[in-house]
């Protein structure tokens, strides 16, 4: 699906990387438990990515094949509402889907995230 190959050729700052990096080696609790259920096509047999670089920012999870970005959202997200949505419209500009879910959502309801995930991908499919 061309329309989602932004991630090829793209220039990506090599601090941007770094902090990529850094991110997978030290993932929120929320974030493992979610990575244990999309990890190596587990979900569907679609393969998500974490921190995922795009356009310059970095995705908790994204999925390629159907364009979906998850973002688990946190205590400081509470704090940077207005930098989301900026971020979901960049990311909206690559025709791409964010569904955004909590640290509390993903640890207390995980069928319930995974079925707004489904829901998600039959949505962009």
């Amino acid at each position: 699906m061309d329309r989602y190959n932004i991630i090829i050729g793209q220039k990506v700052d090599t601090d941007k990387l770094a902090r990529a990096r850094e991110l997978r080696r030290n993932m929120t609790e929320a974030e493992k438990v979610l990575w244990s259920a999309l990890r190596t096509n587990r979900f569907g047999g679609y393969h998500f990515r974490r921190q995922q670089v795009i356009d310059g920012f970095i995705a908790d999870f994204y999925c390629h094949a159907v364009g979906l970005v998850l973002e688990v959202d946190g205590n400081i997200h509470n704090n940077q509402a207005r930098y989301d949505m900026e971020r979901d419209t960049v990311l909206k500009t690559h025709s791409l889907r964010v569904l955004r879910v909590t640290n509390e959502e993903v640890q207390k309801d995980l069928p319930g995230v995974l079925a707004r995930i489904k829901d998600a991908i039959g949505e962009t499919t």
